[in-house]
Protein backbone atom coordinates (compact mmCIF):
# COMPACT_ATOMS: atom_id res chain seq x y z
CA UNK A 1 0.00 0.00 0.00
CA UNK A 2 1.00 3.32 -0.69
CA UNK A 3 2.25 5.69 2.43
CA UNK A 4 0.21 8.56 2.92
CA UNK A 5 1.81 9.69 6.30
CA UNK A 6 2.37 12.94 6.86
CA UNK A 7 5.97 12.18 8.21
CA UNK A 8 6.23 11.15 4.42
CA UNK A 9 4.58 14.03 2.32
CA UNK A 10 5.08 16.76 4.49
CA UNK A 11 1.28 18.04 4.21
CA UNK A 12 -0.38 17.79 7.60
CA UNK A 13 -4.11 19.16 7.89
CA UNK A 14 -5.21 21.53 10.16
CA UNK A 15 -9.09 22.06 9.03
CA UNK A 16 -11.17 24.44 10.65
CA UNK A 17 -14.03 22.79 10.58
CA UNK A 18 -15.99 20.63 8.45
CA UNK A 19 -16.00 22.73 5.07
CA UNK A 20 -12.46 23.13 5.31
CA UNK A 21 -11.39 19.53 5.29
CA UNK A 22 -9.38 18.97 2.06
CA UNK A 23 -11.04 16.17 -0.40
CA UNK A 24 -7.54 14.88 -0.74
CA UNK A 25 -7.56 13.51 2.92
CA UNK A 26 -11.46 11.88 2.78
CA UNK A 27 -12.63 8.33 2.81
CA UNK A 28 -9.53 7.46 5.76
CA UNK A 29 -9.74 6.63 8.98
CA UNK A 30 -10.91 9.06 11.49
CA UNK A 31 -9.72 8.81 15.89
CA UNK A 32 -12.76 11.03 17.50
CA UNK A 33 -12.23 12.76 20.64
CA UNK A 34 -11.71 15.53 22.62
CA UNK A 35 -8.26 14.51 23.56
CA UNK A 36 -7.10 17.64 25.78
CA UNK A 37 -3.56 16.68 27.04
CA UNK A 38 -3.28 14.01 24.30
CA UNK A 39 -2.04 11.62 26.87
CA UNK A 40 -1.09 7.60 26.72
CA UNK A 41 -4.54 6.90 26.78
CA UNK A 42 -5.64 9.26 23.69
CA UNK A 43 -2.30 8.66 21.96
CA UNK A 44 -3.95 4.50 22.32
CA UNK A 45 -6.51 5.56 20.24
CA UNK A 46 -4.69 8.19 17.23
CA UNK A 47 -1.82 5.30 16.91
CA UNK A 48 -4.48 2.51 15.99
CA UNK A 49 -5.87 5.26 13.75
CA UNK A 50 -2.43 5.21 12.00
CA UNK A 51 -2.03 1.97 11.85
CA UNK A 52 -5.61 1.11 10.28
CA UNK A 53 -4.81 3.84 7.98
CA UNK A 54 -1.07 2.45 6.49
CA UNK A 55 -2.72 -0.75 6.51
CA UNK A 56 -5.26 0.64 4.08
CA UNK A 57 -3.15 3.14 1.89
CA UNK A 58 -5.50 5.90 2.97
CA UNK A 59 -5.23 9.20 5.40
CA UNK A 60 -5.22 8.80 8.96
CA UNK A 61 -7.70 12.15 10.68
CA UNK A 62 -8.21 12.94 14.28
CA UNK A 63 -11.75 15.16 14.87
CA UNK A 64 -11.62 17.10 18.12
CA UNK A 65 -14.40 19.79 19.07
CA UNK A 66 -13.40 23.16 20.36
CA UNK A 67 -14.83 24.98 22.66
CA UNK A 68 -14.32 22.12 25.09
CA UNK A 69 -18.14 20.59 25.21
CA UNK A 70 -17.98 21.32 29.25
CA UNK A 71 -17.47 25.41 28.54
CA UNK A 72 -20.33 24.75 26.71
CA UNK A 73 -22.57 23.32 28.96
CA UNK A 74 -21.29 24.19 32.39
CA UNK A 75 -19.34 28.05 31.52
CA UNK A 76 -19.73 29.27 35.32
CA UNK A 77 -16.80 26.10 36.20
CA UNK A 78 -13.07 27.00 35.08
CA UNK A 79 -11.35 24.50 32.44
CA UNK A 80 -7.48 24.45 32.83
CA UNK A 81 -6.87 23.66 29.18
CA UNK A 82 -4.04 21.78 28.83
CA UNK A 83 -3.83 21.95 24.94
CA UNK A 84 -5.55 24.51 23.34
CA UNK A 85 -5.83 23.67 19.71
CA UNK A 86 -2.40 24.93 18.13
CA UNK A 87 -0.60 22.55 20.48
CA UNK A 88 -3.17 19.70 20.20
CA UNK A 89 -2.84 19.96 16.44
CA UNK A 90 1.35 19.50 17.31
CA UNK A 91 1.14 16.73 19.20
CA UNK A 92 -1.32 14.99 16.84
CA UNK A 93 0.94 15.65 13.66
CA UNK A 94 3.95 14.20 15.63
CA UNK A 95 2.01 11.06 16.43
CA UNK A 96 1.68 10.65 12.80
CA UNK A 97 -1.73 11.82 11.17
CA UNK A 98 -2.25 13.42 8.51
CA UNK A 99 -4.43 16.18 9.91
CA UNK A 100 -6.79 17.41 12.64
CA UNK A 101 -10.36 18.46 12.35
CA UNK A 102 -11.16 21.17 14.78
CA UNK A 103 -15.38 20.82 14.47
CA UNK A 104 -16.84 24.04 16.52
CA UNK A 105 -18.71 23.07 19.25
CA UNK A 106 -21.90 24.77 20.37
CA UNK A 107 -25.64 23.78 21.41
CA UNK A 108 -27.18 23.49 17.67
CA UNK A 109 -24.01 20.85 17.30
CA UNK A 110 -24.48 18.97 20.33
CA UNK A 111 -28.40 18.86 19.60
CA UNK A 112 -27.51 16.96 16.40
CA UNK A 113 -28.95 13.18 16.60
CA UNK A 114 -26.47 10.54 16.72
CA UNK A 115 -27.73 8.81 13.88
CA UNK A 116 -27.21 12.54 11.68
CA UNK A 117 -23.65 12.54 13.33
CA UNK A 118 -22.88 8.87 11.56
CA UNK A 119 -25.19 9.67 8.15
CA UNK A 120 -24.34 13.25 7.30
CA UNK A 121 -21.00 13.95 9.16
CA UNK A 122 -18.68 10.60 9.18
CA UNK A 123 -20.22 9.14 6.11
CA UNK A 124 -21.26 12.19 3.49
CA UNK A 125 -18.99 15.01 4.61
CA UNK A 126 -15.93 13.12 5.39
CA UNK A 127 -16.80 9.54 3.62
CA UNK A 128 -14.91 7.69 6.71
CA UNK A 129 -14.07 4.51 5.92
CA UNK A 130 -13.22 3.12 9.51
CA UNK A 131 -13.72 5.24 13.04
CA UNK A 132 -11.89 4.65 15.84
CA UNK A 133 -12.74 5.99 19.06
CA UNK A 134 -12.13 5.24 23.47
CA UNK A 135 -14.29 2.56 25.05
CA UNK A 136 -15.54 5.87 26.89
CA UNK A 137 -16.89 7.85 24.03
CA UNK A 138 -20.29 9.38 23.51
CA UNK A 139 -21.82 11.54 21.50
CA UNK A 140 -24.94 12.90 19.76
CA UNK A 141 -28.10 14.57 21.20
CA UNK A 142 -28.09 13.62 24.84
CA UNK A 143 -24.85 11.39 24.29
CA UNK A 144 -27.19 8.80 23.24
CA UNK A 145 -24.45 7.79 20.53
CA UNK A 146 -22.34 5.16 22.18
CA UNK A 147 -19.26 2.51 21.25
CA UNK A 148 -21.96 -0.54 20.54
CA UNK A 149 -24.31 2.60 18.86
CA UNK A 150 -21.43 3.01 16.53
CA UNK A 151 -20.18 -0.62 15.65
CA UNK A 152 -24.17 -1.37 14.97
CA UNK A 153 -24.04 1.42 12.25
CA UNK A 154 -20.85 0.18 11.34
CA UNK A 155 -22.42 -3.25 10.53
CA UNK A 156 -25.34 -0.95 8.91
CA UNK A 157 -23.30 1.14 6.87
CA UNK A 158 -19.87 -0.53 5.78
CA UNK A 159 -17.45 1.17 7.81
CA UNK A 160 -15.03 -0.41 10.27
CA UNK A 161 -15.37 0.50 13.68
CA UNK A 162 -12.30 -0.20 16.47
CA UNK A 163 -13.05 0.88 20.41
CA UNK A 164 -10.02 1.26 22.09
CA UNK A 165 -10.11 -0.14 25.91
CA UNK A 166 -8.62 1.78 28.88
CA UNK A 167 -5.32 2.56 29.18
CA UNK A 168 -3.54 2.28 32.79
CA UNK A 169 -0.82 3.04 34.05
CA UNK A 170 2.11 1.41 35.56
CA UNK A 171 0.25 1.10 38.46
CA UNK A 172 -2.66 0.01 36.76
CA UNK A 173 -5.05 2.97 37.00
CA UNK A 174 -6.79 4.38 34.01
CA UNK A 175 -5.16 7.93 32.54
CA UNK A 176 -6.93 10.56 32.69
CA UNK A 177 -7.44 14.36 31.55
CA UNK A 178 -8.06 14.84 35.16
CA UNK A 179 -4.85 13.42 36.34
CA UNK A 180 -2.73 15.35 34.60
CA UNK A 181 -4.40 18.73 35.38
CA UNK A 182 -3.75 17.53 38.72
CA UNK A 183 -0.30 17.16 38.94
CA UNK A 184 0.12 20.68 37.23
CA UNK A 185 -1.63 21.91 39.46
CA UNK A 186 0.23 20.10 42.32
CA UNK A 187 3.75 21.17 40.14
CA UNK A 188 4.43 17.69 39.57
CA UNK A 189 5.60 18.41 35.93
CA UNK A 190 7.49 14.86 35.73
CA UNK A 191 4.40 13.01 36.97
CA UNK A 192 2.21 15.08 34.42
CA UNK A 193 5.15 13.99 31.66
CA UNK A 194 4.28 10.15 32.87
CA UNK A 195 1.08 10.47 31.93
CA UNK A 196 0.94 12.51 29.10
CA UNK A 197 4.44 10.28 27.06
CA UNK A 198 5.88 13.83 26.72
CA UNK A 199 7.10 16.43 28.91
CA UNK A 200 3.56 19.46 29.23
CA UNK A 201 4.41 22.48 27.06
CA UNK A 202 2.92 25.52 26.19
CA UNK A 203 2.74 28.28 22.84
CA UNK A 204 2.70 31.65 23.55
CA UNK A 205 3.48 34.97 22.28
CA UNK A 206 6.03 37.39 24.32
CA UNK A 207 5.44 40.64 25.66
CA UNK A 208 6.92 43.36 27.81
CA UNK A 209 6.98 43.48 30.95
CA UNK A 210 8.44 45.77 33.73
CA UNK A 211 12.37 45.83 32.92
CA UNK A 212 12.84 44.09 36.22
CA UNK A 213 14.39 40.93 35.55
CA UNK A 214 17.30 42.54 33.40
CA UNK A 215 17.82 45.19 36.45
CA UNK A 216 18.47 42.55 38.24
CA UNK A 217 21.17 40.45 35.87
CA UNK A 218 18.41 37.80 34.67
CA UNK A 219 16.71 39.79 31.49
CA UNK A 220 13.65 37.45 31.00
CA UNK A 221 10.65 36.95 28.21
CA UNK A 222 7.72 37.43 29.77
CA UNK A 223 3.93 35.56 28.57
CA UNK A 224 0.94 36.28 29.65
CA UNK A 225 -0.69 32.81 29.95
CA UNK A 226 -4.58 31.48 29.66
CA UNK A 227 -6.70 32.87 32.38
CA UNK A 228 -7.32 29.02 33.19
CA UNK A 229 -3.95 27.78 33.07
CA UNK A 230 -3.73 25.88 36.63
CA UNK A 231 -0.17 25.47 36.83
CA UNK A 232 1.20 25.38 40.27
CA UNK A 233 3.23 28.52 40.73
CA UNK A 234 6.82 28.47 41.07
CA UNK A 235 10.17 27.89 39.45
CA UNK A 236 11.01 26.00 37.24
CA UNK A 237 13.97 24.15 34.45
CA UNK A 238 12.47 24.45 31.15
CA UNK A 239 13.59 24.61 27.50
CA UNK A 240 11.70 27.32 24.85
CA UNK A 241 11.80 26.66 21.17
CA UNK A 242 12.48 30.07 19.40
CA UNK A 243 12.54 30.25 15.80
CA UNK A 244 12.58 26.55 15.60
CA UNK A 245 15.97 26.82 17.87
CA UNK A 246 16.02 25.29 21.08
CA UNK A 247 17.65 27.10 24.59
CA UNK A 248 17.47 25.79 28.49
CA UNK A 249 16.28 28.02 30.62
CA UNK A 250 14.78 28.87 34.46
CA UNK A 251 11.18 30.14 34.43
CA UNK A 252 9.23 32.02 37.15
CA UNK A 253 5.08 31.76 36.96
CA UNK A 254 3.36 33.50 39.47
CA UNK A 255 2.48 36.66 40.82
CA UNK A 256 5.88 38.07 42.23
CA UNK A 257 5.21 38.42 45.51
CA UNK A 258 8.12 40.26 46.25
CA UNK A 259 7.32 43.32 44.34
CA UNK A 260 3.70 43.29 44.92
CA UNK A 261 1.06 40.88 43.44
CA UNK A 262 0.50 41.23 39.94
CA UNK A 263 -1.67 38.54 37.55
CA UNK A 264 -0.03 35.74 36.92
CA UNK A 265 3.00 35.99 34.16
CA UNK A 266 5.47 33.62 33.55
CA UNK A 267 9.01 34.61 32.75
CA UNK A 268 11.79 32.74 31.31
CA UNK A 269 15.40 33.67 31.89
CA UNK A 270 17.35 32.16 28.90
CA UNK A 271 20.78 30.69 29.06
CA UNK A 272 23.34 31.58 26.65
CA UNK A 273 20.92 33.63 24.53
CA UNK A 274 20.87 37.11 23.33
CA UNK A 275 18.76 38.88 21.07
CA UNK A 276 15.10 40.55 20.54
CA UNK A 277 11.85 38.20 21.84
CA UNK A 278 9.31 40.48 21.98
CA UNK A 279 6.06 39.94 19.83
CA UNK A 280 7.92 36.19 18.94
CA UNK A 281 5.27 33.02 19.23
CA UNK A 282 7.33 30.16 21.09
CA UNK A 283 6.96 27.08 23.05
CA UNK A 284 7.91 26.39 26.56
CA UNK A 285 8.64 23.13 27.68
CA UNK A 286 8.14 22.26 31.50
CA UNK A 287 11.24 19.80 32.55
CA UNK A 288 11.17 20.04 36.47
CA UNK A 289 9.84 21.86 39.33
CA UNK A 290 12.50 23.51 41.53
CA UNK A 291 10.39 25.28 44.03
CA UNK A 292 7.37 27.05 45.33
CA UNK A 293 7.53 30.81 44.57
CA UNK A 294 8.30 32.89 47.46
CA UNK A 295 8.31 36.67 49.12
CA UNK A 296 11.77 37.46 49.66
CA UNK A 297 12.68 40.73 52.52
CA UNK A 298 15.10 42.17 49.85
CA UNK A 299 16.16 42.40 46.30
CA UNK A 300 19.38 41.03 47.52
CA UNK A 301 17.80 37.52 48.72
CA UNK A 302 16.10 37.46 45.73
CA UNK A 303 19.19 37.49 43.15
CA UNK A 304 21.11 35.21 45.45
CA UNK A 305 18.09 32.61 45.09
CA UNK A 306 17.83 33.56 41.20
CA UNK A 307 21.10 32.29 41.05
CA UNK A 308 20.86 29.19 42.81
CA UNK A 309 17.57 28.59 41.22
CA UNK A 310 19.75 29.46 37.22
CA UNK A 311 22.72 26.66 38.72
CA UNK A 312 19.87 23.88 39.55
CA UNK A 313 18.19 24.49 36.27
CA UNK A 314 21.60 24.21 34.68
CA UNK A 315 22.78 20.97 35.92
CA UNK A 316 19.07 19.38 35.57
CA UNK A 317 18.99 20.42 31.98
CA UNK A 318 22.44 19.06 31.19
CA UNK A 319 22.39 15.85 28.88
CA UNK A 320 18.85 15.81 29.29
CA UNK A 321 17.80 12.92 27.63
CA UNK A 322 13.53 12.81 25.64
CA UNK A 323 11.22 11.29 27.97
CA UNK A 324 9.97 9.25 25.13
CA UNK A 325 10.27 9.57 20.85
CA UNK A 326 7.27 11.32 20.90
CA UNK A 327 8.90 13.86 23.89
CA UNK A 328 11.58 13.97 21.32
CA UNK A 329 9.73 15.33 18.17
CA UNK A 330 8.49 17.79 20.32
CA UNK A 331 10.88 19.05 22.49
CA UNK A 332 14.36 18.48 21.46
CA UNK A 333 13.81 19.56 17.78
Amino acid sequence: MEDVGNASKGRFVHAAGLDAVPAAVKGGVVAIGNFDGVHRGHQAVLERAVTIARESGVPALAMTFEPHPRRVFRPDLPLFRLTPPNAKARVIEAIGLDGVIVVPFDRDFAAVSAEDFIEDILLERLRASHVVVGYNFHFGKGRAGSPSFLEEAGARFGFGVTVAEAFGDEGGESISSSRVRAALEDGDVAGAASLLGYRWFIEAEIVHGDKRGRELGFPTANMKLPGDCGLAHGIYAVRMRVDGVVYDGAASYGRRPTFGDGIPLLEVFLFDFDGDLYGKTVDVTFVSYLRAEEKFDSIEALVAQMTRDTEEARMVLSGLAPASPLDAALAFS
